[in-house]
């Protein structure tokens, strides 16, 4: 069926996030939320169907996740990615960022410590300090419009420090963004092997946050980090979820799979009396989703595009002092606003009370994040036009 991506949608008073937070987060009911990473787009027709289906067999009770649920993540990870897996490598989890917790708890213990790669998804932070580690930052590098990691600076990370036994390196993982939230990087086969090279060699795991992994734009693939060798593979713990995708947050359903047994193990000790398991509701539409979706999906992707390039060329034409960080993958665009010459509460005020857009600010991203704004483009785009022209006008009036 043909999905109408243009239509607009009233979603106020359904308990959303974003729309009925706006004056809370904003300051003002007349600013336009484009920060949380939720599309204002109906779901798939079929996952519609059945979740209908599933909710007319009036028992709720305490579920699990059934083999069809795990074939269904493991006929997609073959499909989409050419990556076989095994179905006793998948764990369901109430979400991708319940699952890192899990992850962590299971790799390291208090005082150990976890590389982050900032500017970078600002839930990572208390995923870490949660369990009583440390953060080290290995800061990606802004290089002629393009964000490069910092090989260096990560293998600098593991050299002995001042006073400390060169057994004694307490770096027990890396947690790694692909595709990279906020700043939108595909990370290339070449880019992970070298980094997964310098982590696993020094005895860390790797923890992949995959969950932007089908939001791709033109002429952009995924390559999943666990599935470039066998001992990648046994090394690392990879989170995937269709909620991004599919639009399906508020259902709470990811997969995470762990192929080697004993950190398999150790993950569900971790998550043992903390983590539910995924509603039913949730399972219903993650199967749904990887089985019926793509449709919708391919619909979507191109729309996105068509999002992309006009946001691009706005900002070119229109709004030069900002600049696109042209995401390769995501509906969130990095937008370098430091020709305003504004510092990070400036900023804020600027897009909220002056341009009256409500986009994410830049430093909660950690270092490297000041002066940016993340911008959600998932809408319709009426919405983008409006938004651009609110900043044009606020810019042009400075």
């Amino acid at each position: 069926m043909k999905y109408n991506f243009d239509r607009m949608y009233d979603r106020s008073n359904t308990n959303s996030v974003k729309w009925d937070n706006v004056k809370a987060v904003f300051g003002s009911d007349d600013v336009i939320p484009m920060w949380i990473a939720d599309m204002d787009f109906p779901v798939a027709r079929p996952i519609v169907e059945a979740l209908k289906k599933r909710a007319e067999h009036e028992f709720y009770g305490y579920t699990q996740a059934g083999p069809s649920a795990t074939e269904a993540v493991v006929d997609r990870m073959q499909r989409k990615f050419k990556w076989s897996i095994q179905p006793e490598w998948v764990v369901f989890t109430p979400g991708v960022i319940p699952g890192l917790h899990a992850a962590v708890r299971a790799l390291a213990r208090p005082g150990d410590e976890i590389i982050l790669q900032p500017p970078v998804y600002y839930p990572f932070f208390p995923a870490v300090t949660s369990s009583g580690c440390h953060i080290v930052n290995n800061e990606l590098k802004l290089v002629d419009g393009c964000y490069k990691m910092d090989y260096a600076g990560l293998e600098g990370l593991f050299q002995p420090r001042a006073g400390m036994h060169p057994s004694a390196n307490r770096i027990k993982a890396i947690v790694l963004s692909n595709p990279h939230n906020p700043i939108g990087r595909l990370w290339t086969k070449e880019e992970l092997s070298r980094m997964g090279e310098i982590v696993i060699s020094h005895g860390a795991k790797v923890i992949s946050d995959e969950i932007h992994c089908e939001l791709l734009f033109n002429g952009y693939t995924h390559i999943p980090f666990a599935s470039i060798s066998p001992e990648f593979e046994q090394n690392c713990v990879v989170c995937m979820a269709p909620s991004k995708t599919f639009n399906l947050a508020g259902l709470t359903a990811s997969s995470i799979i762990i192929p080697n047994e004993r950190l398999r193990d150790d993950f569900l000790n971790a998550r043992t009396g903390i983590q539910p398991e995924p509603n039913v509701f949730g399972l219903t539409a993650l199967e749904a989703a990887y089985r019926f979706g793509d449709e919708w999906l391919e619909q979507l992707l191109s729309y996105l595009q068509g999002n992309l390039d006009f946001v691009t060329e706005y900002f070119e034409k229109n709004i030069p002092k900002i600049k696109v960080i042209k995401p390769q993958g995501t509906y969130l665009v990095w937008l370098d606003c430091r020709e305003l010459g504004m510092d990070s509460m400036a900023l804020r005020s600027f897009m909220r009370g002056k341009a009256r857009v409500g986009f994410d600010d830049g430093f909660v991203f950690g270092a490297g994040g000041a002066g940016f704004q993340r911008m959600n483009i998932a809408c319709p785009r009426a919405i983008l036009e409006e938004a651009l022209s609110r900043i044009e006008a606020a810019v042009g009036s400075q």
